[in-house]
């Protein structure tokens, strides 16, 4: 098959779940629409977490984390989605595809760590909450910050660099919303079998064992909280719980499907609906989670407010 230079040629062609739905002027628009309610919600979760002393505590900071990540990993997908499609124009050069790949690796993988040690911040406070401030610290609490973005930032370098360096074919046309390893690994003129178990293997370690760290927390806090005297203090916990898990579902679910699933359940639709899902839908909804049912969130968000307002 012919070869094209991608180093130097003009890059490739996204067509992602905007291109091929029935109705994508009114997907455009939702998919907008998101964007901005993640842009707002993370933005205010930030400014609240960063200005209100009372939540200068671990469980917030990790919380102001999930939010900054999830505001960075939404804006490297969603506005260029939006603007090709509003352009018409899906082209994205070797290097923006490059750097694309690299900060969605990034941020994913930071976010799969930070969401274990929310789990284990967690079952410290509701296990062990006499120990609560030994173990988790203000230096454990950026100990555990500076691993996830540490670590997630070098595999998904290396990742990134790995990928790039496959001759691909004249065929330049990525079916997907952005450059993701298991689509651009399609357009490979070699063979990319050993690769994909490599990529398959990251995301078992990435997803499988965080999430496994989660569940085994949860079961450990459900006990304790089963055995709780006080219907009050068991509700708290539960509520706080719950909203965690449902972000950790959320999320693990379409980062699963694609990065752990082997490649023949694998559909272009299916992976563009998936990465979708994780990577536009859930940072959206992530701070509507925490911050609706949490009762501390609300307060100093009217304290906060309240202060600008009347200044």
């Amino acid at each position: 098959m012919e070869l094209w230079n991608s180093t130097v040629g003009s890059g490739f062609i996204l067509v992602g779940i905007l291109d091929g739905s029935g109705s994508p002027e009114l997907l455009c628009a939702a998919i907008t629409a998101l964007y901005f309610l993640a842009l707002t919600s993370n933005g205010l979760l930030l400014l609240v977490i960063t200005m209100d002393a009372r939540l200068h505590v671990p469980m917030y900071l990790l919380l102001g984390q999930l939010s900054l990540m999830d505001l960075l990993l939404t804006s490297v997908i969603t506005p260029k989605a939006v603007v090709d499609f509003l352009l018409k124009d899906n082209t994205i050069s070797f290097g923006g595809c490059a750097l694309q790949m690299f900060l969605e690796l990034a941020l994913g993988s930071a976010e799969d760590l930070l969401l274990a040690f929310m789990a284990y911040d967690r079952y410290v406070a509701i296990c062990q909450p006499l120990n609560y401030t030994i173990l988790m610290s203000h230096k454990v609490c950026w100990l555990m910050i500076a691993t996830s973005w540490i670590l997630a930032s070098l595999s998904a370098l290396g990742y990134s660099i790995y990928t790039m360096q496959y001759s691909f074919c004249k065929n330049r046309q990525i079916n997907h919303l952005f450059c993701e390893i298991p689509p651009l690994l399609k357009l490979a003129c070699a063979d990319t079998s050993t690769y994909e178990l490599m990529v398959y293997l990251m995301g078992v370690i990435v997803l499988i064992l965080p999430l496994t760290a989660i569940l085994a927390s949860y079961s450990l806090i459900l006990f304790t909280v089963l055995n709780m005297p006080s219907n009050e203090g068991r509700k708290k916990a539960l509520v706080t719980c719950s909203s965690h898990l449902t972000v950790v579902g959320m999320w693990y679910g379409g980062a699963s499907f694609m990065y752990v699933l082997p490649s023949p359940f694998h559909s272009p639709k299916q992976d563009n609906i998936s990465s979708v899902f994780y990577t536009i839908v859930t940072p959206a909804l992530n701070p509507l989670i925490y911050s609706l049912r949490n009762k501390e969130v609300t307060g100093a968000l009217k304290r906060v407010l309240g202060k600008r307002l009347s200044a």
